[in-house]
This record gives structure tokens, C-alpha cells and sequence, in this order.
């Protein structure tokens, strides 16, 4: 199996459709167990990594040990200038996380601390981690498009942030001749979080209002906890609870509602039909949207890897797509 690539809409980028993300390379495993997982994405074709600068920052590691590992990586194995590494900056500090961080100096400092970290003059793709609505949009596009003309980011994006503010960014952006997002990063899965759980403000989940701006816009979506932290898996469903296990916890605090357990009585459905599982079904729903869509899939084994990456190869009508949300025939 290779994975399959994409173009990214407004760009010259040529990326693999299914997304690795880092966050288990900053801490969760260690740097031997990290490497093997890098290597095998790469070994499947993969080319698109996405990262942060504030990845590992919750954990006694040291400061953004997922930038830092990622790009050990990339000069050990020479993959610099094949490997497209999506990075982002703007996050507020762990400790003071209702304070936003996006002013002209933060946002230089977060830009040159990846460059040096990840080990390239410039960074592929470049997202805003988080929207600070008090602040214009002109003010931060401003400061992006600085970087981009003194070639530190080749591409901007932006992530958490809702469709009005998007549209603000962008048409500054294009009445003053600056650099445009290229692609948008939220919350997005086959199912929707309970909205009570969440806990960590400055999230966005996809919703109609921002669907619909990506269908009208063709913006590329970059869709993190893809998988629903496991829901689709088998590990859960009716009458499956793991109270136990912190994982387990998570999922059934964030997950577990009616609708999501009927989605995924379709996904197992429509999975037996095709010879697939019903990860492979929940992240193939991704991919079947009317605009460009690339899932992130979070993965700490190259088990778990490869059975991700697979479902770049189960393809959905747009009919089996609605019919895993809605379940109402086409």
C-alpha cells in the first residue's frame, strides 16, 4: 500500500490524504519508538506531519519536544525537503491558557523557535493554533505575511478558528494583496463531542456554519482527533464502558450519546460490505466531503499506523457519507 496524495487547494503542495499527527512523538513514546513511527509513514508514501510548537508542553519533557524529535528525524534521515511538516504557533501558555497569544512579537518568537527547532529556513505550512477575537485581523495577518516575504513560511493556515473570522482574515488578506489561509484545522469527526465534556476553551468543532464556508470557499480542511480518540475501534459501543481506564473515561465523556452510537452502528454496517473496519469507514467519511479534506490520525504503534493509513483506500459516495450521519437514505 502507498498512500494516495492530494494537491492542496491554492498551493503546490502534493500531500498524502491521510495526515500523521506528532503528538505522541513529544512525550507519549519515546524517541527510538517515535523514529520507527516516522519511518513508517514514510515507508507507506506518507509526506504530510503535523506539529506545534506547543506539543509536549503540558509534560516534564521539555519545551516542544515534538518540533525537536521531528526534526532529529528529518536531518537523520534526509527527509527535509520531501517531508511537508505543518507546524503552528500563537498557543496560549499551559498555565495560562485564557490568555491568547497572538501579538507581533509572540507570533516572531513562536515562528523563528520552530524553524530552529524543526531544522528548515522555511516551514512548509503554518497555522495560527488559536483565534484571538479581540484582536483585528489585519493586525495578525500582517505579521504572517512578514514571515512569508522574508521566506520563513511558505504557506498559512489557521486552526480554531470560526468561519466569520476566517472570511474577516481572508478578505484583508485579498484587498491588500497579502497571503490567504490555505487550509483550516478544527475538531472533526464521524462523531460529535458532547459539548459539556470539553473543558479546554478556544476549540472549534466543525459545524454547519464552518462546513458550509468550506463548501462555499473550497478552503482545505485539516481535521485533528480524526478518529474520535478510538471510538470507531471496537473497543467501544452499547453496553461498552472502560470507567477504569483514563482513555476510556475520555471516550465515554466525550462521546457517548445516542446519535454517535447510531453512527457507529453504520460505520460497522457499511465497514462489513466493504471489507474495511469502521475506523477505516469513520476516517474514509473525511474524505468523502465535497471540499479537500485531510484527516490527522494520532498514532503510537506502527500497528496502529498502518491499520490508519489503510483507510486511504475505502472510498464513499457522497450518499454512504450523509448516510453515516443521518441515516436517511440518499
Amino acid at each position: 500500500m502507498t498512500l494516495r496524495r492530494r494537491i492542496m487547494p491554492g498551493t503546490e503542495l502534493d500531500l498524502s490524504v491521510i495526515c500523521l499527527g506528532t503528538v505522541p512523538v513529544g512525550g507519549a513514546i519515546g524517541e527510538d519508538d517515535s523514529f520507527r513511527l516516522l519511518d513508517a509513514y514514510a515507508e507507506l508514501g506518507g509526506n504530510f506531519v503535523d506539529t506545534a510548537e506547543s506539543y509536549s508542553n503540558w509534560l516534564d519533557v521539555g519545551k516542544s519536544q515534538a518540533e525537536v524529535r521531528l526534526g532529529r528525524w528529518l536531518k537523520s534521515r534526509g527527509l527535509a525537503g520531501q517531508v511537508t511538516v505543518a507546524t503552528k504557533g500563537g498557543h496560549p501558555l499551559w498555565e495560562s491558557l485564557d490568555r491568547m497569544r497572538l501579538g507581533p512579537d509572540e507570533l516572531h518568537t513562536d515562528i523563528d523557535g520552530s524553524r530552529e527547532r524543526l531544522g528548515l529556513e522555511q516551514l512548509p505550512l503554518y497555522y495560527l493554533h488559536r483565534d484571538d477575537p479581540a484582536r483585528p485581523v489585519g493586525e495578525i495577518m500582517d505579521v504572517l505575511a512578514e514571515a512569508v516575504a522574508a521566506g520563513k513560511i511558505r504557506y498559512v493556515a489557521c486552526s480554531n478558528w470560526r468561519a466569520d473570522r476566517i472570511a474577516a482574515a481572508q478578505q484583508y488578506a485579498r484587498e491588500c494583496g497579502l497571503p490567504q489561509f490555505v487550509a483550516d484545522q478544527m475538531r472533526w469527526s464521524l462523531a460529535r463531542v458532547n459539548p459539556e465534556s470539553q473543558k479546554i476553551p478556544g476549540l472549534v468543532e466543525m459545524d454547519a456554519v464552518l462546513h458550509a464556508h468550506h463548501r462555499a470557499t473550497g478552503l482545505a480542511a485539516v481535521a485533528y482527533s480524526s478518529q474520535a480518540q478510538g471510538f470507531f475501534s471496537g473497543a467501544y459501543g452499547r453496553g461498552i464502558v472502560h470507567p477504569q481506564a483514563r482513555a476510556g473515561e475520555k471516550v465515554n465523556a466525550y462521546y457517548y450519546n445516542e446519535e454517535n452510537l447510531s453512527r457507529l452502528d453504520r460505520a460497522r454496517e457499511l465497514a462489513a460490505g466493504k471489507r474495511a473496519t469502521a475506523t477505516h469507514v469513520a476516517l474514509a467519511y473525511l474524505l468523502a466531503q465535497p471540499f479537500a479534506v485531510y484527516p490527522i490520525i494520532g498514532c503510537s504503534t506502527v500497528e496502529h499506523l498502518r491499520d490508519s493509513c489503510a483507510a486511504g483506500e475505502v472510498r464513499l459516495t457522497a450518499a454512504e457519507a450523509r448516510w453515516l450521519e443521518t441515516g436517511q437514505p440518499a
